[in-house]
């Protein structure tokens, strides 16, 4: 009997519930609240994805012509290495946000100039968020700003456009002032990400900025390097990896690891003794 009174009172709190449910959506549709705001979002959700699309129709086009090749000798020769280059290309990134959406700028922009940065030695975190925000101050800049439109629209008539320009500014100043000190501080982006994905400790340097060629025969080289290490056939997975693990360890600094592998593969040493080291780096631990 219980059972039959809860099954009868579900009953009618959906009923009451989808009844509810059905009166708001009349009342939405008809009073014409919902079908602008449907068609707006369409609209919106196709823009994007049209540029979306003309993006990845001119990447192809723009590298199968040599335009990346380019961009990469324009950045590399400009005067002041990497960080010339990071200048010029957020400077650029501020002009274009006073045109162009953020949209436009992220599908077209950053993936023309970012791997050109990240080959140069610059950290990706930190380019990362500089990008961002710099394409944050987009929705300040006018003409075409998307916060100022919104405030148009909730300001009364009394207020003009250009006094919603002028009122901007102290906050484009805010945003440069910020990316001048991430510019200046980079340990503010890259900090956080060290401390939760890594073990904390300073960014590890890199090769020098702007030195592909350098970084290309570093690759290279320890490619080399680490082939010619693990082509002991008589060797075991474990021994492989604990090899690794020592040659890497996470309690010695960069510099100390560079140096192991500097003299382990020294030029001046022979064969022999370089062979009878990495026995040694081989051998179990008793």
């Amino acid at each position: 009997m219980i059972d039959d009174i809860g099954v009868v009172i579900a009953f009618i709190l959906s009923a009451g519930v989808a009844w509810g449910l059905a009166v708001s959506l009349w009342r939405t549709f008809s009073s014409d609240v919902l079908r602008p705001v449907v068609r707006s979002t369409t609209q919106i959700t196709s823009m994007v994805f049209v540029i979306l699309a003309g993006a990845a129709l001119f990447s192809p086009v723009f590298r199968g012509l040599g335009g990346d090749e380019t961009v990469q000798n324009l950045l590399t020769d400009m005067p002041g290495g990497a960080l010339g280059a990071m200048v010029i290309v957020m400077l650029v990134m501020f002009i274009l946000g006073f045109f162009l959406d953020f949209i436009e700028i992220t599908f077209v922009v950053v993936p023309i100039v970012a791997p050109v940065l990240l080959t140069m030695g610059l950290d990706p975190v930190w380019l990362g968020v500089m990008m961002a925000m710099n394409l944050q101050t987009s929705f300040l800049t006018p003409p075409f700003g998307f916060a100022l439109f919104y405030l148009r629209g909730v300001a009364p008539s009394s207020v003009r456009t250009m006094d919603i320009y002028k009122g901007i500014i102290p906050f484009v100043i805010i945003q440069v002032i910020a990316l001048s000190l991430l510019a200046t501080f980079p340990r503010i982006a890259t900090w956080l990400p060290d401390v939760v994905y890594g073990d904390g400790s300073p960014a590890v340097s890199r090769p020098a900025a702007g030195d592909t060629e350098g970084i290309q025969r570093r690759d290279d080289r320890e490619q080399k390097e680490f082939d010619d290490l693990f082509d002991e056939d008589d060797q075991s997975e474990s021994d492989r990896q604990d090899a690794v693990d020592k040659l890497f360890d996470d309690d010695k600094s960069e510099s100390d690891t560079q140096d192991e592998i500097d003299s382990l593969f020294d030029d001046e040493k022979s064969e022999a003794e370089t062979q009878k080291e990495i026995d040694d780096l081989f051998e179990e631990d008793d």
